[in-house]
Formats: structure tokens, C-alpha cells, sequence
């Protein structure tokens, strides 16, 4: 497999992790802990979830022929606090996500080194790709952040629990030497 098969096949991988760190956290809250917001400056996971949405269709509907920041987008509106049900957020989660990994599948290794544009900004797809990346971890890493603070003690654990380093590290170690 060349490094462009190899970085793809990563790249999809990371997108999935970072999706289902975002999935676990929507699992544990409440409709109304979905639209909590800290004050009138602050988003709440609805916001945060219609926001990745909203780019993710932009960006990667017709990704290689279009500029990224479709006309129909509606940016100031993803920022809406109109309340939302998990339903409907769920919907609205899945649709982005679902256009992003159809474009990341129909992408071969010689697309990498393409030029695609972004509000008339020129990014060859590598940069564009890692460009996203970016951005979807920085807003899945604040739901994650919203959800541990309203879960409190009561928040289940995406990563190596406080107090367990030692004992992960062990599992991991004795894994992949059976692997071996």
C-alpha cells in the first residue's frame, strides 16, 4: 500500500475517533443538557453539533469540483439557540458526518495534491483534509468538555480513567505482544 492508500485509510480512522468521541458524549446527555449553555456568549452541544454539520456539508458536498463555502450555507444560523430535541440533533449530526466519509471514500492518492478552495482560499486536498481535522476535533473536544462538566461524577469515561494509566498500559502491552 503506497503513503497516500496508507494516509487515507489513517485519515478516515481519525475522522471515525473523533466522531465517536462525539457520539459517546451526545449518548449521555439529556435533551436539556444538550442546549445547557454556560451564558449568552457560550455554545451549547446543539450549537456546536449543528455548526460541524453545516461545515461538513459545505466543505465536502462536491469537494473537488466546488469552493468549499457553499452559497446555501447559512453559517450565522448554525449558531442559532433555538432549542433542539436529541432527535433532531442526531439527524443533523449523522447527515454531516455521512457527507464527509462518502467524500474521504471517493478520494484516491493522486487527489491529495489537488487544489480545492475554500471561501476563493487555494489548499491542496492534503491541507484541506488536515485543515477539518482540525476544526472537527477542536469542536468535538468541546462537547466532550460540556458533557464531563454537566455529568460531574456521573460521566463515563471516553479515555484511560483517572488513577488507571498503569493498569491501561498493561492491557495495551500484553495485547499487542500476543499480537506478536
Amino acid at each position: 500500500m503506497s503513503v497516500g492508500q496508507n494516509y487515507l485509510k489513517i485519515v478516515v480512522n481519525r475522522f471515525q475517533s473523533v466522531k465517536s468521541l462525539g457520539d459517546k458524549t451526545i449518548q449521555q446527555l439529556s435533551d436539556d443538557e444538550l442546549n445547557w449553555a454556560y451564558n449568552d456568549e457560550s455554545n451549547n452541544v446543539a450549537v456546536i453539533i449543528r455548526h460541524l454539520s453545516g461545515n461538513m456539508v459545505s466543505r465536502w458536498t462536491d469537494f473537488l469540483t466546488t469552493d468549499g463555502e457553499k452559497a446555501y450555507r447559512n453559517r450565522d444560523e448554525e449558531f442559532s439557540t433555538a432549542i433542539a430535541s436529541r432527535e433532531e440533533l442526531l439527524k443533523i449530526w449523522d447527515k454531516g458526518w455521512q457527507v464527509l466519509f462518502a467524500a474521504l471514500d471517493s478520494l484516491n492518492e493522486q487527489d491529495l495534491l489537488r487544489k480545492v478552495y475554500i471561501r476563493g482560499e487555494s489548499h491542496l486536498v492534503i491541507d484541506a483534509i488536515e485543515r477539518q481535522m482540525a476544526h472537527y476535533a477542536y469542536h468535538v473536544g468541546q462537547i466532550v468538555y460540556i458533557g464531563k462538566l454537566l455529568k460531574d461524577e456521573k460521566w463515563e469515561s471516553l479515555s484511560i480513567p483517572r488513577g488507571k494509566s498503569e493498569e491501561y498500559l498493561q492491557e495495551m502491552l500484553d495485547k499487542h505482544e500476543a499480537e506478536k
